[in-house]
């Protein structure tokens, strides 16, 4: 079953080797959901894609043209990659260097391959185009052209469009556009651009039908002419200027220029593959568009890149152990069905076109089973409790997967009696010593280092003062020793730029194997001015980060957090709040960081070591996209109820629920006096760093929210 072999987590099993997916694509997309129901044990997965989520190009048109909303292409690789038991890498593939074995991201280190694959679509860019990058937008990739085309459309008043390029993809667009914009009771011109005949790759009966619904949709047909260059007002041709305010370019689509750098095999830019599916170098394979089929050519078509996804995850665990791939035999003809604008749709098959609204239906009932194997993922099994259990096993088993980060820190119930009096940081003559370690909640070692340095920067930084020095402790899950060295150099990579950025230095640390990635810090700094003592009332209370963490990442363990969603709150994370503190330690009369223990279980123990009280504004208080929707869907961190338990007496409700949220790397709580208030603000304005002002310091010793 899911993640598991033999009856064992795959984490139990050492890993031996990485295999590496570069790009979402549709292929990659439906082999990871196939690696997932069976997976190769020893084998560490990674996907490397520029966006949290992956359009699905053929419903496209159909969202264009108004009968899809943006979500319904969507493809969420976060739950995908969490399904699969992938770490998803946040960023654009660059390069690959065939001798050191590495996959260039720009921002990160390196990541290393044994056997990797490549699907990443193409691109309709016209980089040699005079104006388009300025004045125009591609039809590929769909992300940014989908952001364009649904703020245009929004715009009130006439409305003129040019598509450059009559092929199918062009001839489909202008008819979804001319649609929507008059469903929108908008005037339009819409006009379909080629340097030569339209439709040429249809044949002559199916040629016709397209023709006559562009004509019938009122869009101008312009053949046989040559596009010079775009201009804010339009397209130039060879025979004058065509007016438009929106141009798209689905003319021209080619491979991403970076493919021809590798010194892998290439046909006019794209990978040519064997029918293994291998490039020129065996370890390395592709597939969809991408990809140049040299042993059998056909044309750019989303069916080949689903037909080409089992044998592609066949020969991938094929050479992971030690098999003989198997070949792709692409089908001669396909089922070829192309949108016409309104519900209708035209048909080709064996060189037979028909159309209509059944067609239309045909091709929605085929692209909604093709997403619906996306939108109901497989949920991670449960494992099976011995025969001979206690009662309470059965009860904390059914309590959910231990969340990581600070979701996983021990409450304040059980630490109580026994660290009492203890603080976060140690002050050892004029210097100040703290510790932290977070257990992964993100497979990426990267981000979860720049997360667990942050985090433990906080403490420094809630003092306002500086770190000088660090050590770092890694425990490392089983892999050999090649893979862990390549995980080691990942981590220290990252955590000497975090730490470097500010002025500490790495001076030591210790590694071991264990059951799972934890990466932790001991900082020595400088002692601030700063502590929890010294908040007096009227003081004005300042926070630097939206609240949501906890939340979303307990979710996403869940596969329910939103791809987008999930990013939003990993970038959050690897914010460093250097200049808040810069800022705020000058005028606070006293700071902490907010994380494990949540908003209301910092302010509570600054407002006990102050003998104060708090009076906080819940409109005020920042939340991260998605955070209010997933708390009120029930999803919460198991640190949650003790949280909860330090104030019992307040709701916890809706957005009430968030201030026990536990944040990892969360940001600033600080007390400042109210004549300091705007100069704060104008000072946080000025560095860059954000701030929201939250409540109050009040004379009585409680808090009220409100």
């Amino acid at each position: 079953s899911l993640c598991v072999m033999d009856g064992r987590p795959l984490t139990q099993f050492p890993s031996t080797h990485d295999l590496v997916l570069v790009g979402g694509g549709h292929t990659h997309a439906l082999a990871l959901r196939m690696w997932a129901m069976r997976p190769v044990a020893g084998v560490r997965l990674t996907l490397i894609d520029p966006h949290p989520k992956a359009p699905y190009s053929g419903m496209l048109p159909g969202y264009v043209a108004g009968h899809y909303a943006r979500e319904d292409l969507n493809i969420d690789l976060v739950r995908l990659a969490r399904c699969a038991g992938a770490r998803l890498v946040i960023g654009p593939a660059e390069g690959i260097d065939l001798e050191k074995r590495v996959i260039h991201v720009p921002g990160r280190p390196d990541i290393a391959f044994d056997v990797a694959s490549i699907d990443i679509g193409i691109t309709s860019a016209m980089p040699d185009l005079p104006g388009f990058a300025e004045h125009a937008v591609p039809a590929k990739p769909l992300g940014r052209f989908a952001q364009a085309w649904q703020a245009y459309l929004d715009q009130d008043g006439p409305a003129r469009v040019a598509v450059m390029g009559a092929g199918v993809a062009g001839a489909e667009l202008a008819l979804a556009m001319a649609h929507a914009l008059r469903d929108r009771g908008r005037a339009a011109t819409v006009t379909l651009i080629d340097r030569s005949k339209a439709l040429t790759a249809l044949r002559p009966q199916t040629r016709h039908l397209l023709l006559q619904n562009l004509a019938a949709h009122g869009v101008t047909l312009v053949e046989d002419t040559q596009v010079v260059s775009v201009h804010d007002g339009g397209v130039e041709t060879q025979t004058g200027l065509i007016d438009a305010a929106f141009v798209t370019g689905a003319a021209g689509a080619m491979a991403y220029p970076w493919l021809t750098k590798t010194r892998l095999r290439t046909h006019n830019g794209y990978l040519q593959v064997s029918q293994t599916l291998q490039t020129s170098d065996p370890m390395i394979f592709a597939a969809g568009d991408c990809a140049h089929m040299a042993f059998d050519p056909r044309p750019k078509a989303g069916v080949y890149a689903v037909r080409q996804a089992p044998v592609l995850v066949d020969n991938l665990r094929a050479v992971l152990t030690g098999q003989d791939p198997r070949p792709y035999r692409p089908q001669k003809d396909y089922l070829k069905l192309i949108s016409l604008g309104g519900k209708r749709a035209v048909g080709e098959r064996l060189g037979l076109p028909f159309s209509g609204a059944l067609v239309w239906k045909l091709k929605d009932r085929i692209d909604q089973a093709f997403m619906d194997k996306f939108r109901s993922l497989p949920k991670m099994p449960t494992p099976a409790l011995p025969a001979l259990h206690t009662p309470e096993v059965a009860s904390q088993s059914d309590a959910g997967a231990l969340c990581g980060g600070c979701g996983a820190k021990v409450g304040r119930g059980a630490l109580s009696d026994i660290v009492s009096g203890f603080n976060d940081a140690a002050t050892v003559g004029p210097f100040s010593m703290s510790h932290d370690h977070l257990r992964a909640f993100w497979d990426d070692p990267v981000v979860m280092t720049r997360i667990a340095a942050h985090h433990a920067l906080g403490d420094v930084w809630a003092t306002g003062g500086t770190a000088k020095s660090a050590l770092i402790a890694l425990t490392l899950p089983h892999a050999t020793e090649p893979l862990a060295k390549r995980m080691i150099e990942e981590i220290m990579a990252s955590a000497r730029s975090v730490l470097g950025a500010v002025g500490t230095e790495i001076a030591g640390g210790h590694t071991s194997f264990g059951a799972e990635l934890t990466i932790g810090f001991t900082v020595i700094g400088e002692n601030g001015r700063l502590d929890l003592t010294g908040a007096r009332p009227g003081d004005v209370l300042f926070l630097t980060k939206p609240l949501g963490t906890g939340v979303i990442m307990a979710a996403e363990m869940a596969l329910e957090a939103p791809g987008e969603v999930v990013a939003e709150a990993l970038e959050h994370m690897q914010r460093g709040q250097a200049k808040a503190s810069d800022v705020l330690g000058k005028v606070a009369h006293a700071m902490t960081d907010v994380t494990g223990f949540g908003l209301l279980g910092h302010l509570h123990g600054m407002c006990e070591a102050s003998r104060v009280g708090a009076a906080v504004s819940l409109a005020d208080i920042p939340l991260m996209d998605g955070a209010l929707a997933l708390s009120r869907a029930g999803h919460a961190s198991t640190l949650f109820p003790q949280n909860r338990a330090i104030l019992p007496d307040l709701p916890a409700d809706g957005a009430n629920a968030l201030l026990f949220d536990p944040q990892t790397s969360g940001g600033l709580l600080a007390a400042v006096p109210a004549d300091q208030a705007q100069a704060v603000i104008d000072a946080m304005t000025a560095a860059g760093a954000p701030v929201w002002r939250i409540g109050e310091i009040t004379s009585e010793q409680s808090i009220a929210v409100a």
